[in-house]
């Protein structure tokens, strides 16, 4: 049986009151639409995505994921253009459903972020189902009618409910599995007779209940919560950082707050990792054992090693940092930064485009861009590697067991040999061979009580 998920996600989403469309807007560093798609099985066929508005937004965005090889299946998209409703945007998709052959659709929302793979992955076994949770209040839900054995009977809106039926509180989670030989005529008898004047896909699942056992499985109200507003969006962030963080807790990783700690859904950790409060991780992270995170750290993407101490207040972009390295606190790694065993990067360095070999230590105040520094070689406070001439980027290179005093400027391209020292306060502007000094400083002068002579000048100008 050929399975192809449709994934509705046209909306703007009003409620949310942005430019941006709803699908796009974030849980945890990652969009929602892009949780959903994660949640669909590799084996399927294919997944077609419904989009409308801000879609030149949604197409660049599903385009930077298959780069980078988020897509789980092949994913095509089709423009709903004038919405008309859930069952118009499903319908829209039947030339493309025949195409790809379809015997089984799969329908999930693009803006209900929390579904779970496995909960996907049992819809895609389906010869006929509905997800339904139960509400307290199911005030603004449609309402699920079940036959006598469990499966559905009809779908009802609120607004067409009878007193009985409102008290009903089994709601439609609006996730379904559905035969397309069935789906497909039940689309083309849909009817906009409605206030809202559109086709809705519960009419054509209802439809296809009088004639196939649709069954009706429960769901836990977190995984069919729906992103309206940006109240939703802070409950699901809220379920989704309760849901991972308890997880990893689990497996052996440790929160001093985990309240205040936020994982994104793509973040790796080993076993015995520490996290202190207000740490937050984005994007592809792996954090290896032993790792300690220190409080108030950002990591957008990057590799972490064994044994590492992330120190307060460091901010990680797509790093690389190796075994027993020790970084910050206020220390920022940009992208293209490697950082082999055992080296430090201290208080308030910036690095770049960087390469530091093992052992290698720039502890305070330096700016580290387009380079490479050599084994064991030491960067002194206040070093600047100036990497940019208004236009184009050029390398620094430093060999190994080099010494680079402070507040020297190295001005690139420039190549410092193994075993260099340069004094504190240099400007190096050519390479330096092995195991040179090299200095460049102006001559000390001094004039006895020319202090004194100075502010008497300042006085009597006054």
């Amino acid at each position: 049986m050929t399975t192809v998920a449709v994934i509705l996600a046209a909306g703007m989403g009003k409620r949310m009151k942005s430019r941006m469309p709803k699908v796009l807007h974030p849980i945890l560093g990652d969009p929602a639409l892009l949780w959903v798609l994660r949640a669909l099985p590799t084996e399927l066929e294919a997944a077609i995505v419904v989009i409308h508005h801000g879609k030149e937004k949604v197409l660049a965005a599903l385009e930077s994921w298959r780069k980078e090889e988020l897509l789980p299946c092949r994913v095509l998209t089709i423009d709903q253009g004038e919405p008309l409703g859930t069952g118009h945007a499903v319908r829209i998709c039947a030339a493309e459903l025949d195409r790809l052959k379809a015997s089984r659709v799969v329908i999930l929302s693009g803006d209900v972020p929390l579904i779970r793979a496995e909960t996907v992955a049992a819809l895609c076994t389906s010869e006929g189902s509905l997800l339904a949770m139960e509400l307290p209040d199911p005030d603004g839900y449609g309402r699920v009618i079940q036959n006598l054995d469990g499966s559905l009977s009809t779908l009802v809106e609120q607004r067409d409910a009878s007193p009985a039926e409102q008290a009903i509180t089994l709601v439609n989670g609006g996730a379904y599995a559905l035969p397309w030989s069935l789906l497909r005529p039940a689309l083309h008898r849909l009817k906009n007779n409605n206030a809202q004047g559109e086709f809705y896909l519960t009419d054509a699942v209802a439809d296809i209940a009088s004639k196939h056992a649709i069954q009706v499985n429960f769901c836990d109200t977190e995984e069919l919560a729906g992103m309206n507003s940006r109240n939703d969006q802070a409950a699901l962030q809220a379920s989704a950082q309760w849901r991972i963080n308890t997880s990893w807790m689990k497996q052996g990783v440790s929160f001093l707050d985990a309240s205040s700690t936020f994982l994104g859904p793509r973040v790796r950790l080993e076993q015995d990792v520490l996290i202190e409060p207000l740490v937050r991780m984005e994007g592809l992270v792996h954090v290896g054992a032993g790792t300690h995170v220190g409080q108030g750290s950002i990591i957008a993407g990057g590799e972490i090693g064994k044994e590492v101490s992330i120190r307060p207040y460091s901010i990680i972009e797509g790093a690389k940092i190796g075994n027993h390295c020790v970084v910050g606190p206020f220390a920022r790694l940009r992208e293209g930064t490697e950082l082999q065993s055992n080296v430090h990067v201290g208080n308030f360095v910036e690095t770049k485009q960087t390469l530091l070999k093992q052992g290698a230590k720039a502890n305070h105040l330096a700016y580290l861009g387009d380079s490479e520094v050599g084994e064991n070689s030491n960067v002194g406070a206040g070093v600047i590697f100036c990497n940019y001439d208004g236009v184009s980027k050029h390398r620094t290179t430093i060999g190994k067991d080099a010494f680079i005093g402070s507040d020297t400027q190295l001005v690139a391209p420039v190549t410092i040999g193994a075993g260099v020292v340069i004094a504190a306060g240099s400007t190096i502007t050519g390479d330096v061979p092995d195991h040179a000094l090299a200095m460049t400083r102006a001559t000390l002068v001094l004039k006895a009580e020319g202090a004194i002579r100075y502010w008497e000048r300042l006085k009597k100008k006054t």
